[in-house]
């Protein structure tokens, strides 16, 4: 039997009869705060639960991750806030455990939103950056720009260590990592493979890709199409895998005239 944690959540907006909820999910290495743009573009006119998947943030610590317990870890958040179903939008791995729920739980879902991410198993692309956040001696850590430093050795590109020096924060008089490195590490097999529940999922997705990312490719069309037949395709030319930060006006307004369209506001 999966055994569900209980994730670290935020919820925005006034919930009523009227009011859909939007269940927010980050990709790797992130948390909450990486989707409080369109968490507050969403707030106005949905509920807006925005979760920190296992072994990142705020959220338990585990041993194991995979999309099945994660998706465990959703649905058990759905009931404790009563929530009969909502829309998911999930970014990266994020996705993925959106697709894995959807898939398992189609009648709890009311819609899809995917960014930069498809239903398929990717190679070892962060290996790099899991070596240079465990090569960072934390002991010898006195300020970010300590920690900076110290990835710049492996990692060039400054946005991506800003993204996950986002994660270090001061315990006492300490430096400590948020996410659970050892835990993302060994569980990473998992986390690149593709969702593991067979089946499809016949309501509104929306994929949402960066046009200079090569996560979503045109060879990835029927693992799709098997699995989401109603899917919809949108691409945010001028960004790479992390679309919603780089361009949130246009991110943001994708997704809200996707989740008017197939859901209106009025009805």
């Amino acid at each position: 039997m999966v055994q569900a944690v209980e994730l670290n959540y935020e919820v925005t907006g006034e919930a009523n009869a009227e009011r859909a909820t939007v269940v927010l999910i980050h990709g790797l290495f992130g948390d909450s705060d990486n989707l409080k743009s369109i968490s507050r573009e969403l707030q106005e006119n949905y509920q807006v639960v925005n979760i920190e998947l296992r072994n990142h943030g705020d959220s338990p610590w585990c041993e194991t991750m995979t999309f099945i317990e994660m998706a465990a870890d959703l649905e058990a958040l759905l009931d404790k806030l009563k929530l009969d179903k909502a829309h998911i939008l999930g970014h990266s791995l994020g996705g993925k455990v959106a697709m894995e729920f959807a898939l398992e739980h189609p009648d709890r879902v009311h819609s899809l939103v995917i960014a930069d991410i498809a239903p398929v198993a990717y190679d070892a692309r962060h290996n790099t950056i899991l070596d240079a956040l465990e090569a960072v001696d934390l002991r010898n850590v006195n300020s970010r720009q300590d920690a900076d430093k110290a990835l710049a050795e492996s990692i060039k590109e400054k946005g991506v260590r800003q993204f996950l020096l986002k994660n270090l924060q001061k315990e006492g008089d300490k430096w400590a990592w948020r996410m659970n490195l050892e835990g993302l590490r060994n569980c990473y097999e998992d986390l690149i493979g593709a969702p593991a529940q067979d089946g499809e999922f016949d309501a509104p997705v929306l994929f949402i890709r960066g046009g200079d990312s090569d996560y979503v490719q045109t060879q990835h069309r029927d693992a799709i199409l098997s699995r989401f037949p109603q899917a919809e395709s949108k691409t945010i030319a001028g960004t790479g895998h992390w679309l919603h930060a780089e361009k949130p006006s246009v991110f943001n307004g994708l997704v809200a005239r996707f989740l008017e369209e197939h859901f209106p506001l009025n009805e």
